[in-house]
């Protein structure tokens, strides 16, 4: 499992028993994150395999991990579990991401200095023999999967263009939700 998707033991423990749940359930794991404070976070990214997760979906996936984290107590703490979609300015957590949002911009970080510097922001090029390339003002950067820490898309305004189009071809429509009148006060009844 990359690092990307799970980044401490912890998380990757975690991510062993989540994991299996969510793939059960026909959705893959995105990211998993145990985050400190009084009361401990856990967050899990998930999506279908196309892409896209409903709120419906995310509270599926919510109540199955929950009864496999209760059973397995892996958390000693109290905590709460938040199950979202990895959103528009999505981490890039798994190679196919990078080939998926090719042309898009993104921020990389890596875990060591390559060429003297361990930031990288640019478009995405795809993946070519296990790297991920990146257009930066100096050039086409490969980078191995392996050494990224961390990279995510940069919300831009044709990613949200981009997005809107897709949600509009998966069938989204806008007309089911119910529109938003303000209420200037004269509306009593």
């Amino acid at each position: 499992m990359s690092d990307l998707i799970a980044k401490t033991s912890m998380d990757q423990r975690l991510a062993s028993i989540v994991g299996p749940v969510i793939e059960d359930m026909g959705f893959e794991l995105v990211r998993i994150r145990l985050q400190g404070g009084n009361t401990p976070l856990l967050q899990i990214m998930a999506e279908r395999p196309e892409g896209g997760i409903e709120v419906d979906e995310c509270a599926q996936i919510s109540t199955a991990v929950s009864a496999v984290l209760d059973v397995e107590d892996p958390i000693i703490d109290a905590y709460t579990l938040e199950v979202s979609s990895p959103g528009i300015d999505r981490p890039l957590t798994r190679i196919k991401d990078f080939e998926t949002f090719e042309g898009y911009e993104a921020k990389l970080e890596t875990q060591e200095l390559i060429d003297g510097r361990k930031r990288f922001k640019g478009v995405l090029a795809g993946v070519e023999d296990g790297e991920v390339l990146i257009n930066i003002t100096e050039g086409t950067v490969g980078l191995q999967f392996d050494w990224l820490a961390d990279a995510k898309l940069v919300l831009t305004d044709d990613l949200i263009k981009e997005m809107l189009k897709a949600r509009k071809a998966q069938g989204f429509d806008e007309t089911e939700f119910d529109d938003i009148v303000a209420d200037d006060g004269q509306n009593e009844e």
